[in-house]
This record gives C-alpha cells, structure tokens and sequence, in this order.
C-alpha cells in the first residue's frame, strides 16, 4: 500500500511585518502593517494562488517565504525547516524565485548558458553533468538551443521568462515562487508561459506559490486561492468554490471587476 505523504511543503504561520515609513518634511514617521497575522499551508504538487489589489502585501509575503525579508512574527517552514535558519545554498536548492520583470531578473552581461551554468558551479556539480543538464532544460522550457549564447538583450520578454524559469529549476526545487511572472509580458505570450509553468508542474511534481493581481490567471493555474486584503489573508477557498461562490465581499468586488472573455 502507497501512503501519501500530506506534510505540507511551505507553512507560513502567524506571520506580520510592519514599515515605519517616514512622514515627510514636518511629519512624524508612521508605521504602515504590510501583513498582519498571515498563516496558510501549501500541501506538495500543489498551487496556492495570491490575489489583491497592489499594496494589499503580497510581494512582501513573497519576501519573506524566500528569507529575503524577515517577519516582526512569525515564522515561515519549507519542507519543515524555518526558512531563516537555512543557509544560503540549502535555501536555493529547496526554494526559488521567478519574478515580474524578466529583464533585470538575468545578468545582461551572462549569455544563456552563462545564466543555467552558474547554479550548477556554485553548487559544485561536474562540468561533465553540467552540458547534459543545461541542454536538457533549454529542452524542457521550449527554447531553441542554437539561441544559447545570446544575451537577455538580444531576446523577447517571453524567451527571458522561460529561461529565468529554467535557471530557477536548475537545481530542482520542490517550491517555486512565481511573484507576478507574467504581467510584463504581452497577452498571447502571457498564455504561452502559464501553459508551460502548468507542464513543468506536472513533469516536476512542482508545488508553486502563484502571485498576482490578475484573477482570470490565477483561476487557471491555482488549486487554492487567497484574497489579500489590508496585509491579511480576507478569504481562502479552492480555486472552483471562489471563483464560483465568493464569500467575502473583497472577493465579489474583485470579480465584478474582472472582465471575463466570453467563448
């Protein structure tokens, strides 16, 4: 008998974190709570979609799952480990990033297989392996190969995108951080890169957080979604029962103002 392992992978638990934010000429400083109380579980090969309104703390969370930011409290746990008790390389081989803008997210000065080779160095994986792997995943995220020693300059938006998801999948981490991965990108491309992160899903047993502000995307990528309002989590649901019965009238607000293409 198979017994599935249902220990999340990512628990975030009672996190906050407060800025003090200065007040301007004249004016006190101020304090303004990014997130407040924050706590949700991410269970393997899943996708935990993250909604609201610029400010509301997403890319804050964001931060803090990834150790780049501390909680005033709280702790964040990957694969039961607080995040912040990681070194640097266990931290990247358990967690990566993928973030907005796919430009200034690459080294300009790295050619393709610059970008793909560097984790493997650092991680002091063989040259030997380090070929088969980098051409395997150029493979992997439909990039032609001849392009591999071209720069970020020389690339679309959506060809950046997919090779910062191959850099991030270099080393095979169970958890990717996905902060708005597309919206800098065109729509039609937009499609394309969603369609793969989902097949990598799949092939990896990836579990992913998925951010952004655009609900018509998250619907077709998330398993669970939580609304962000204020810096807390207003509503958690499947991505089915809330997009089809929102409870919070955040929530309803949000889909009302969502244009939802007809067929």
């Amino acid at each position: 008998m198979i017994i599935k392992n249902t220990d999340p992978i990512l628990d975030i638990c009672q996190v906050s974190r407060t800025y003090r934010v200065s007040g301007g000429l004249m004016k006190p400083a101020r304090s303004v709570k990014a997130l407040q109380n924050v706590s949700v579980s991410l269970e393997r090969g899943q996708t935990l979609g993250l909604v609201g309104e610029s400010g509301c703390g997403k890319s804050t969370l964001a931060s803090i799952i990834l150790g780049l930011n501390k909680p005033d409290n709280g702790e964040v746990l990957v694969e039961g480990t607080p995040i912040l008790s990681m070194g640097r390389l266990q931290r990247s081989r358990s967690i990566q990033p993928v973030f907005q803008d796919p430009y200034s997210s690459l080294n300009p000065s790295y050619s393709v297989y610059d970008t793909l080779m560097e984790p493997l160095l650092i991680h002091g994986q063989k040259n030997t392996d380090c070929n088969r792997k980098i051409l395997s995943m150029l493979d992997k995220v439909g990039f032609p190969m001849h392009q591999a020693d071209a720069k970020p300059g020389e690339l679309s938006g959506g060809q950046c995108q997919r090779i910062a998801i191959a850099r991030a999948l270099m080393l095979n981490p169970p958890l990717l951080i996905c902060d708005e991965p597309t919206s800098a990108l065109d729509v039609s491309v937009q499609a394309q890169v969603i369609n793969l992160l989902l097949e990598l899903k799949e092939e990896f047993n990836l579990s992913m957080v998925f951010i952004s502000h655009d609900l018509t995307v998250v619907e077709h990528i998330a398993d669970t979604v939580c609304v962000m309002y204020g810096g807390e989590i207003v509503e958690q649901a499947s991505s089915q029962d809330l997009f089809s019965t929102p409870q919070h009238e955040y929530t309803k607000s949000l889909l009302s103002a969502t244009l939802i293409p007809s067929v």
